[in-house]
């Protein structure tokens, strides 16, 4: 359980985990475990949309559904969470948020019926909603200025091969033994990935317990967006999922359909290009921790654009070019994004965190779904220009907080912050 110690001893002692240090080595394994867990169980039905639209009678925008409602409900939850985890303490509420997760998807995969398992993907998404921002927070919390970009990468780099774990057991295991057994075998992964957690991960040293006040916490939200840079790095959260997720969705309907004509498992092998963001996250934002992330966001966002382009050619080696190229571009700005709101945040970084993932998973909801009316009118080539819009738009905002001043006067507690990890 976390214990609340004095602002006094935070300043004195030097017990910040830094990279090297065995603290280092087990927080990254829980939150590699964590990332693991969450989005494994997240996203595992992406792959098997075009099997629900069979099995159900459904169509793309309806079958998208099971993503989308789940990612709704947790970009609101998230909202509360932090709050919920200022005081109850960080680790008590990610630890009962992904060992109910993982129980929520053993339990999906025996329904029977299409709204039976919305309502079970409605429920994840707010069983899901203790984990994402409340990690933001302990890492902002916890790990040395030198060493959270490298903290935060890895978090996500778990965090991508949940994912294509998730799609990959699932897409493939479809093929053979059906979805459901697809499903389960997620669940099963994130409960064991729920208990490392549970086991490995560090208990807070630099936490501080607040008491529920609604009108405290509503204020510390009111003040973010008097910053005059975290309002579009919210924005660049919405348009780097959205944009994602829009083209995972609708991957597997155009792969599935003529000229590709592929297999449910061969495009569930696909979605092993997400382990291009185990090395994109790690690196881009490590990249930006020495160059500054005003000079390297900009670059995920043109290299989502590009990609997005190469998925509209005929050849099938193009578009996994395209994928591949998204998906570098999609984890590496990410990184830094998230990282960049940890660091602007200052007192309020639980709610930063939260106002952040409810603007990022918001896009995968909204976009998520949009791009189904898309794909209905005008095929992968109405999903690539909608998906090019947005990234579009990022990548605008990206030159705009190329010019915003850094903070002055953030510093680590004992440690001046130094001048790569200025936010």
């Amino acid at each position: 359980m976390d214990q609340p110690i004095s602002k006094a001893t935070t300043v004195e002692t030097d017990d910040w985990i830094r990279h090297g240090t065995p603290a280092f080595r087990a927080t990254n394994l829980a939150l590699f475990a964590a990332g693991l867990s969450t989005f494994g169980l997240l996203y595992c039905v992406q792959p098997l949309m075009p099997e629900f639209s069979r099995h159900y009678g459904i169509d793309a925008a309806t079958s998208a559904l099971s993503l989308s409602v789940t990612t709704g409900v947790l970009a609101i939850a998230m909202l509360f969470a932090g709050g919920l985890s200022d005081s109850w303490g960080r680790k008590p509420v990610m630890v009962v948020s992904l060992l109910a997760s993982a129980v929520l998807v053993l339990l999906s995969a025996c329904t029977t019926g299409w709204h039976q398992l919305l309502l079970l993907r409605t429920l994840l998404g707010l069983s899901l909603s203790g984990l994402p921002a409340v990690a933001m927070t302990y890492l902002s919390e916890e790990m040395h200025a030198d060493s959270i970009g490298l903290g935060m990468g890895l978090y996500i780099s778990g965090s991508a091969v949940g994912g294509m774990g998730g799609r990959l057991v699932s897409g493939v295991l479809a093929e053979w033994f059906g979805w459901r057994i697809g499903i389960a075998a997620v669940g099963v992964i994130g409960l064991a990935a729920g208990l490392v957690f549970w086991r490995a991960l560090p208990a807070s040293r630099h936490f501080e317990a607040r008491p529920w006040a609604a009108k405290a916490l509503f204020g510390r939200f009111a003040a973010m967006f008097r910053d005059p840079g975290l309002p579009w790095l919210f924005a660049e959260g919405f348009l780097l999922l959205g944009a994602f997720v829009t083209v995972y969705n609708y991957l597997g309907y155009r792969l599935l359909a003529p000229p590709y004509r592929l297999s449910q498992a061969v495009v569930g092998l696909i979605f092993s290009v997400y382990l291009v963001g185990t090395f994109s996250s790690a690196w881009m934002g490590h990249l930006a921790g020495k160059l500054g992330r005003r000079k390297v966001l900009w670059t995920a966002f043109a290299l989502m654009l590009v990609g997005t382009a190469l998925t509209l050619a005929d050849a099938l080696w193009l578009v996994i070019l395209g994928i591949v190229a998204v998906t570098f571009g999609f984890f590496g700005g990410h990184s830094i994004v998230s990282s960049w709101v940890g660091r602007r945040a200052g007192a309020s970084k639980a709610q930063a965190s939260s106002m952040y993932l409810f603007s990022y998973y918001m896009g995968s909801s909204i976009a998520g779904a949009s791009g189904g009316l898309f794909y209905a009118a005008h095929g992968w080539t109405g999903v690539a220009a909608f998906v090019g819009g947005l990234v579009l738009v990022g990548l605008l905002i990206a030159w705009r907080l190329y010019r915003l001043a850094p903070l002055a006067g953030v510093v680590t507690p004992a440690t001046p912050m130094s001048k790569g990890a200025m936010p």
